[in-house]
């Protein structure tokens, strides 16, 4: 399947809840159809106290199952932890491929002390060079990966907060083994959606707009680079990272460093 393909295949997604993958995904209301939830039996009076405590075990049950559902929705969600703040992260199971490195490089300690080593305002940080944790400070940094790519699974857009692989200029658009970035970008309008439409072939649903237009993003690496998870809490973070100041080459001044976890 083509890039474009995969970019108009978002819009089957809205019937799944996986409009662009960076939609809050709620908990469904399966603790209303629980039949110890709705079902009541009147008991003797001998029995009142047994019922008066009644409500607060239903109460706790479907605390419970609340729990349990936002628990259990199929993903693997990451932390990222900087002195900045964390990030938490859900992986995507559209990019099976990417997602299974990640999780592979994380529980490995992988990025363990490594720096976001190319931070540009308005665009993006970018870590995950292994080169980086033992980094001189005027070294140049970016090249150093674990020695292998993965093939592309491009196919979501570039919405802020969104995790995507770096990769370097190959025509196949493989992706780096390690080496990932996290969009910060900027608020776009129709304007250049459009233009972007017409310049690559693709086309973004009524939501995908309207994302780009509120929060913003990077639309022009859309069917370029390979988008595999997003930021579901600690947004804010990014934006303190991507304040800090940089030297020439766009490596902070101070050295930005990362540890990463798996949650569940």
């Amino acid at each position: 399947m083509s890039g474009v393909e995969r970019l108009n295949a978002a819009d089957a997604g809205m019937k799944n809840g996986q409009l662009t993958q960076l939609m809050l995904r709620l908990p469904s209301a399966q603790a209303t159809d629980n039949p110890q939830l709705t079902t009541h039996n009147p008991q003797p009076n001998s029995q009142l106290t047994t019922d008066m405590n009644k409500p607060i075990f239903l109460l706790l049950l479907f605390a419970l199952s609340l729990w349990s559902a936002c628990n259990n929705d199929g993903h693997t969600y990451v932390l990222i932890e900087t002195e900045y703040g964390n990030m938490k992260a859900m992986l995507y199971n559209s990019t099976p491929k990417h997602r299974d490195n990640f999780i592979k490089l994380v529980k490995e300690n992988y990025y363990d002390s490594l720096m976001f080593h190319r931070i540009i305002p308005g665009f993006m940080i970018q870590g995950g060079d292994p080169d980086s944790r033992y980094a001189l400070p005027d070294l140049q940094l970016g090249l150093g990966g674990p020695g292998y790519e993965i093939d592309a699974e491009i196919g979501s857009p570039h919405l802020k907060g969104t995790l995507a692989a770096a990769r370097n200029n190959n025509p196949l658009k493989r992706s780096s083994g390690s080496q990932f970035y996290i969009v910060q970008g900027q608020p776009i309008d129709d304007a250049v959606l459009d233009g972007l439409e017409q310049q690559k072939g693709i086309r973004y649903n009524p939501e995908q707009r309207r994302l780009y237009k509120e929060i913003g993003g990077t639309p022009f690496l859309d069917g370029d680079y390979t988008v595999f998870g997003e930021i579901v809490q600690g947004l804010e973070v990014i934006d303190k990272i991507a304040a800090v100041p940089t030297k020439p080459g766009d490596r902070p001044v101070q050295d930005v460093r990362m540890k990463i976890r798996i949650v569940r």
